[in-house]
């Protein structure tokens, strides 16, 4: 078998704006790709604006006879719910397998001879699609919601920016979740199982069906320190309802970024891993 030598361009200035021009137009790209889906955006909205009332009601009348439940007044859990059901399609939890798919059908190895790396173009690709259901799926919830139920309006000046960082995390956080979900067609060419495991896990874990404070002290805890599932929808929500204090809000936004760092390059990890699986193979 031969051998292939690879070459990396050195970091000159000119390299890194033409690798950020790249990256830009790929994720503009995603951007429009994911517009076109206009009625699906529109369902979608219908389908959260719906889940939100329900979610909304019963959350409330958990907190009725109290007044608050593990420390969130019935002001925040309407902001947690509404912002919660429009942040669910940004982060998008569920419903990516167009990695999985590429695999089973051998169209992977054309990703792997683009000059952009596979991950980093999923990446910039999912982060344009971000940027659209922010727009298109986030706003809408977020609007509906103070229309009908009290919600709880940021007191501190660095709520707002802290969010939006927040946010943002969670999304290339869910990616390299995602990726490396996909990725396990490499080895087992159905991924339903791990798909099936993913969604179950990611829905209770990451606090989109209730508050994870919810659990036992201890058990939230360790959850938040030993998985990534609270850093995708927990976290930015708690931020947004001020949960804590602000330098807890830090931490918990480190953490986040913690969990992205790791498995983004857990994610490159497994891509060199699969490829050289290929060669092997002699794909």
């Amino acid at each position: 078998m031969g051998s292939v030598t690879a070459t990396v361009a050195p970091a000159t200035a000119a390299n890194v704006i033409l690798s950020f021009r790249t990256f830009r137009a790929i994720a503009v790209s995603g951007f429009r790709r994911y517009s076109t889906y206009r009625q699906a955006a529109l369902a979608g909205v219908v389908t959260n604006v719906v889940f939100g009332f329900l979610r909304c009601y019963v959350l409330l009348a958990v907190a009725g006879g109290a007044g608050s439940v593990a420390g969130y007044d019935p002001r925040q859990l309407a902001t947690f719910v509404w912002v919660g059901q429009g942040l669910l399609a940004v982060v998008l939890l569920w419903g990516w397998t167009e990695l999985a798919d590429r695999i089973r059908t051998g169209d992977v190895t054309a990703d792997l001879l683009r000059p952009v790396h596979p991950v980093t173009a999923y990446l910039a690709t999912d982060l344009g699609r971000a940027g659209y259901a922010a727009l298109a799926r986030l706003l809408p919830p977020v609007l509906v919601g103070p229309l009908f139920f009290a919600v709880h309006l940021p007191a501190r000046w660095s709520t707002a920016p802290l969010f939006v960082v927040s946010a943002a995390v969670a999304v290339v956080l869910c990616f390299a979740c995602r990726f490396l979900v996909n990725a396990t067609a490499y080895w087992l060419e159905d991924v339903r199982g791990p798909m099936i495991l993913w969604t179950l896990g990611s829905g209770v874990l990451a606090g989109l069906y209730f508050p994870l404070r919810f659990l036992p002290e201890w058990l939230y805890q360790t959850l938040w320190i030993v998985t990534p599932f609270p850093s995708l929808l927990q976290t930015p929500l708690d931020v947004l309802v001020e949960r804590d204090p602000t330098p807890v809000q830090v931490g918990l936004v480190a953490v986040q970024v913690g969990w992205a760092v790791l498995l983004l390059g857990a994610s490159r990890w497994v891509q060199g891993r699969a490829e050289r699986r290929l060669v092997v193979q002699g794909g």
